[in-house]
């Protein structure tokens, strides 16, 4: 592969974000909207920390299946209107898909070394 890179990268911390993916077993979460029912089987958290701030979900984009087999997607806003806190009113299963992303990317022990230079 011919490739070529230049530059010094920076990370802009006054809205820095991360998202986070996970993949849900199926048949373990339903979002049901206007009486149709929608089986989820993949989510990506998106967290952000603005201005050095404490890391919070600011939302979730879901991945699933419909009645008719088509696939959909949904976002849930997980910060309140001030975006000072969290939602009132998101249903508790969402959270747990939450903590799971979150879970995942700090406590699964993955460690990065960048490569001996060659």
């Amino acid at each position: 592969m011919e490739l070529s890179a230049t530059g010094e990268p920076v990370v802009v911390h006054e809205d820095t974000q991360v998202h986070v993916g996970v993949h849900l077993q199926p048949g373990t979460l339903t979002l049901t909207r206007n009486g149709k029912e929608f089986a989820v089987y993949y989510a990506l958290v998106q967290f952000a920390s603005v201005d050095a701030n404490p890391w919070a979900a600011q939302e979730v984009k879901f991945s699933a299946n419909g009645p008719d087999g088509n696939s959909v997607g949904f976002t849930v806003d997980l910060l309140n209107e001030a975006w000072d806190g969290p939602r009132t009113g998101v249903p508790e299963a969402i959270w747990k898909v939450v903590t799971f992303a979150a879970t995942s990317a700090g406590d699964v022990g993955i460690t990065y070394s960048p490569p001996d230079p060659a």
